[in-house]
């Protein structure tokens, strides 16, 4: 199969799952600075590009983050750092998963992954996807608690801050209305703001 049929297949993959929406020039600018294009990545690497998106059209490597305007696919700059780890692409979906307790909810965040759809995470792992969803049921939790400390609610959106980008408009698109920062960090921060130091 040629590069312009893989090209062509991920390109159809990735609107399947992101649904098809235009990216700005405000969107082509986010994603350049946050994210790199696979080609570059993985000539820096000596990986080849067409190999790669064998492994994410199998379901072995996650998709794309991005498809900028141009058709560039966007990824981050540690795509490969969790195959790494794990010992190989081969291993990867069995190490990915038993950072989950449950194998369905391991599962369902291996499925997750492999979608490309976490760029609300600086570095996507285990670890930071565990803590993401901590942070946001946490939040939850101190706002419907009249008796939490507001520092302490501080304290978890600051964290969450933390972890995650700024996102784009093109997000609020994919996933059909407002991001995890939109209601978990900014509008906290809106709702909840910080007393003003004298």
């Amino acid at each position: 199969m040629s590069q312009t049929d893989l090209k062509q297949q991920l390109a159809q993959r990735f609107r399947e799952v992101n649904g098809d929406h235009p990216m700005t020039d405000a969107d082509d600018a986010y994603v350049s600075a946050q994210f790199v294009v696979l080609e570059e990545l993985c000539a820096a690497q000596g990986r080849d590009a067409d190999a790669v998106r064998r492994l994410m059209l199998d379901g072995r490597l996650p998709l794309p983050g991005y498809l900028r305007s141009d058709g560039a696919e966007m990824v981050p700059a540690d795509l490969f750092a969790l195959a790494d780890e794990a010992g190989g692409v081969d291993l990867l979906e069995a190490w990915f998963t038993a950072h989950w307790a449950d194998p369905v909810a391991g599962k369902a965040e291996w499925d997750a992954y492999l979608s490309g759809q976490y760029v609300c995470l600086h570095s996507v792992t285990p670890a930071t996807i565990r803590r993401k969803d901590e942070l946001t049921a946490a939040i939850d939790a101190a706002i419907d608690d009249p008796d939490a400390p507001a520092a302490h609610l501080h304290a978890l959106v600051d964290e969450l801050d933390a972890l995650e980008p700024a996102f784009t408009a093109y997000d609020r698109l994919r996933f059909g209305g407002p991001t995890s920062r939109d209601t978990c960090i900014d509008a906290i921060r809106a709702r909840f703001p910080r007393p003003e130091r004298r």
